[in-house]
């Protein structure tokens, strides 16, 4: 009998979330697909009604696995059809000489078009990508179970039929029969969607449109491509093994994480191949090159080209190649020289950053590299920090500067020890070079040298014309010239001293031949005096004439702290007589009072105030009187202007006192808005749920369901509570709220259900029972191995661990040294 096997899945895992594999049948007849698709390359002829062959794979550590096939015949009825599976047939037609198809009946309706059952599944159609022919290709057959009493006209709608790409797929008016017309290609399309109808001949639609699902199934027809045709990287010279070098990329257009696209890297060639063929070594899968062995000499071998491959099929496919060119980089087996190792400078003292000298220097490693370039350090000869070092722009030469201005008198010469370095450390250890350089300091004139440079002296703000302040003298720095100072003032604006200032700016002059100048400031503070007697600032005050009360009077003095406050006062001639004067508590401040009612109008208050050291002076106040009483200091005439402001203060506040009752009325109404709960359950409350199977190799739709079950019955806890138990002083158990995400749903039954378990007021129907687990042997084996007669073999001690609400059945049974009276 022949077979025509329709594409069915092999199943196979590695414990790992791999879900593609490569597989190898033993029967060339049959091909399983890296998905596990299991199809026949062509017609079998089962002579003894089913074919036995293997099937093998290998997992992600390299281990082989192997499957045995057995193909069977499935018998049909007479009239070739297969058992129905989900109220949907999937015909094959054994009357045809050509290959059989899977045939596809339209669904069957319930209230005629509108309905059709919920449970039913259209299995999705195949066609391998590039398959040669011939074309067109049978796919499919589209029926209708009223063909038998009507004549039905089929046809498909959709992309690659109807619609951009045009007339991939066509079906035959008649048959129904789904055809291909060329060679498909998966990287431009994975998946074609049509929409299938069957139409009555004079009646119209004789069906709902059907969807059809031809998904393409991958070939391993592109090979893998490098990023780059050629890598360039750099290794430095004498790496150790390990050291990463260089990281090649290749991708394959075909199905990702499939066999057809799991790519595999290794170094097909290296040249030289000397000191060994294998320096390099690349892992297969990052693609990253390191240094295998040691051996890598600059000198001898600068440059290597090393072949890598990138093959699909885990390395047995398809393999595309690049080239990897590495340049030996050069290490630091030369230590820099000097040109020379003596040299001789000569300076003028007092220059900063003046250029000492150039030191030249040598090496033997690569021009340019980080092994050639040098750096310099001063490591004797300058403890004061006069000079500095740096690379000159060649990188190969040393320039000494000075930091500092050099002092002839102090020290004439300095020696200085220069060693050099190259940027990297030297791989080997290897001597260093040094030099020495011989600083010259040649003598200039310098200005005279005020010390201290800047002078401050305290002197009496009333001396008298002509009094000597200060002797501020300077002194010349070159001794060896004996030459003479003299001085005179630069700058005076104010023409108080004959020699300086307040702040006065000296110059001391020597008689060289070029003559220099040296500059000090002095700086003479002024002692305070009492020579400022106090003052009231307030001249003009205003007293009522009924019940008055005291003004404060402020004052002030223009001398130091020492010559001010405390002050005292007295009142002079009549106006002892209606007025009265104190010092505020500070001493710093006058109380005047009115003692005696008197007329509105003006009056002369004659005040004599004292500093502490007793200089006085009289002030004279004058205080307008008028006919008010206690502060209100209201004269006649202006009443009328004053009514006006408590008036418009009352409106103010008035407008101010509304606008906050309408915003607190708002917010209340606002409030009440928000406060309205969601029903406990919603009206629409579907509990059940519909699962769709129209993908192949999904994963089950373990994410649908229904939270607020869990919720409610957590948040309406039944408001009874034990009584058989003894008073519990511990804190109520804490239950945690519904997560916002349902990934935490796992952790927030578990905690629950902990603090109920730990809860001793909760009835016992409060707790979440498990059945789905035995657990292990009872302890009492058997109903039959009970003795009531002896307990000495029985152990109630786990009762301890069931948590409060046994614990009077732990204390009954548990055990214990009571049990042995």
């Amino acid at each position: 009998m022949d077979c025509f096997l329709c594409p069915m899945p092999v199943g196979f895992t590695d414990c790992t979330s791999r879900r593609r594999f490569p597989f190898r049948s033993s029967d060339s007849r049959f091909t399983v697909q890296s998905d596990g698709v299991l199809s026949l390359n062509r017609q079998v002829v089962l002579h003894e009604g089913h074919q036995d062959f293997s099937i093998d794979t290998w997992d992600s550590q390299g281990r082989k696995l192997t499957a045995l096939i057995r193909v069977l015949h499935q018998h049909r009825d007479h009239n070739g059809n297969l058992h129905e599976r989900n109220h949907h047939q999937t015909e094959v037609d054994s009357n045809s000489a050509e290959p059989q198809v899977p045939v596809l009946i339209f669904p069957k309706s319930v209230d005629g078009l509108r309905r059709r059952k919920r449970d039913w599944v259209i299995p999705d159609l195949t066609v391998t990508e590039n398959d040669r022919g011939p074309y067109p290709l049978k796919v499919s057959q589209i029926r209708s179970n009223e063909d038998k009493v009507k004549k039905i006209y089929y046809s498909i709608t959709g992309p690659g039929a109807t619609e951009p790409p045009l007339g991939l797929f066509n079906m035959d008016r008649d048959t129904g029969v789904l055809y291909v017309t060329q060679p498909l290609d998966r990287e431009l399309v994975a998946q074609y969607k049509f929409q299938a109808h069957a139409v009555a001949e004079g009646s119209g639609n004789a069906e709902e449109p059907m969807d059809i699902v031809v998904n393409v199934i991958d070939q391993n027809d592109n090979k893998p491509v490098f990023n780059q045709d050629t890598y360039v990287g750099e290794v430095p010279e004498a790496s150790l093994p390990g050291y990463e070098v260089i990281t090649v990329v290749a991708t394959d257009a075909d199905k990702p994480n499939d066999a057809n696209s799991d790519i595999r890297y290794r170094i097909e060639g290296q040249e030289p191949q000397l000191p060994t063929d294998h320096l390099f070594v690349i892992n297969p899968v990052s693609g990253v090159i390191r240094v295998h062995t040691v051996g890598l000499d600059r000198e001898k071998y600068p440059k290597y080209t090393l072949t890598v491959v990138a093959a699909d099929m885990v390395g047995d496919g398809l393999f595309g190649k690049c080239k990897v060119i590495l340049t030996v980089a050069d290490s630091n087996d030369h230590a820099p020289e000097f040109t020379q190792r003596t040299y001789e400078a000569t300076v003028a003292e007092n220059k900063v950053d003046a250029v000492v000298v150039t030191m030249l220097t040598t090496d033997g490693d690569e021009p340019h590299s980080q092994a050639w370039r040098t750096k310099f350090k001063i490591i004797d000869g300058d403890p004061d920090g006069l000079f500095n070092i740096s690379t000159g722009i060649n990188k190969q030469e040393g320039v000494i500067t000075t930091i500092k201005g050099l002092d002839f008198e102090r020290t004439t010469k300095h020696t200085l020890l220069i060693e050099v370095e190259n940027e990297v450390p030297f791989v080997i250890p290897l001597p260093t070079s040094t030099a020495t350089v011989v600083v010259t300091v040649q003598d200039v004139n310098e200005p005279p040298i005020f010390n201290p440079s800047q002078k401050s002296v305290s002197k009496r703000e009333d001396l008298a014309i002509n009094t000597d302040v200060v002797q501020y003298t300077a002194s010349d720095p070159d001794t060896a010239r004996k030459q003479e100072v003299t001085y005179r003032i630069i700058s005076d604006p104010a023409g108080w001293l004959s020699i300086g200032k307040n702040s006065a700016l000296i110059g001391a002059y020597d008689n060289d031949d070029v003559p220099a100048t040296g500059t000090g400031t002095l700086i003479i503070q002024l002692e305070d005096v009492n020579d400022n007697a106090p003052v009231i600032d307030d001249r003009v005050i205003k007293v009522c004439s009924k019940e008055p009360v005291p003004r404060l009077l402020s004052v002030t003095d223009k001398d130091g702290p020492g010559f001010a406050a405390p002050y005292s006062v007295s009142l002079q001639g009549m106006s002892k007589t209606n007025w009265t004067a104190r010092m505020n508590d500070t001493k710093t401040g006058i109380y005047l009072n009115l003692r005696t009612e008197l007329p509105d109008g003006d009056y002369s208050v004659v005040l004599r105030v004292a500093d502490n050291q007793g200089l006085e002076q009289d002030n004279t106040i004058l205080a307008k009187v008028c006919d008010c009483k206690g502060e209100d200091f209201a004269c006649r005439g202006r009443a009328a202007a004053a009514t006006g402001l408590p008036l418009i203060l009352g409106i103010l506040g008035g407008i101010l006192l509304l606008l906050m009752l309408v915003l607190l009325l708002l917010l209340f109404a606002r409030r009440r808005r928000g406060d309205k709960k969601e029903p406990l359950l919603q009206d629409d409350d579907i509990r059940d749920n519909i699962y769709y199977y129209d993908e192949e190799g999904g994963g089950e739709d373990d994410q649908d369901f229904d939270l607020s079950v869990l919720h409610r019955g957590l948040d309406n806890r039944p408001g009874v509570t034990r009584d058989d138990v003894l008073p519990n002083f511990m804190p109520a158990p804490q239950y945690r709220p519904r997560p916002a995400n349902p990934e935490e749903i796992g952790n927030f039954i578990d905690d629950n259900l902990k603090a109920a378990d730990n809860d001793p007021t909760a009835p016992p129907y409060d707790s979440l029972l498990v059945f789905d687990y035995e657990g292990g042997g009872s302890d009492a084996g058997s109903l039959s191995s009970l003795n009531s007669s002896s307990s000495g073999d029985q152990d109630y001690d786990c009762l301890n661990e069931w948590g409060p609400r046994f614990k009077k059945l732990a204390d009954m049974y548990g055990g214990g040294d009571d049990d042995m009276l």
